[in-house]
């Protein structure tokens, strides 16, 4: 199974995202990661190795997303 990993902050066009993503995802294709890197800030390298850039921003297949705007990876440090 291919793993999807959204990363987000938890502003408002996180969460947003983070909605509309979640209905768009096939389960049966996809393992669903959440992660909110407010309440886990030991996870911005990981996403920042993963090439994240800003949030909220998805990871499918090693591939990143950014989607819209809401921070950059370095005003979350």
């Amino acid at each position: 199974m291919n793993k999807a990993i959204f990363y987000h902050a938890g502003c408002p066009v996180c969460i947003s995202a983070e909605q509309q993503v979640l209905e768009a995802l096939d389960r049966q294709r996809f393992e669903i990661e959440i992660v909110h890197l407010g309440e886990e800030p030991t996870r911005i390298s990981e996403a920042e190795n993963a090439g994240v850039k800003s949030v909220p921003a998805l990871i499918l297949d090693d591939n990143v997303f950014h989607i819209n705007f809401g921070a950059s990876i370095t005003d979350l440090k």
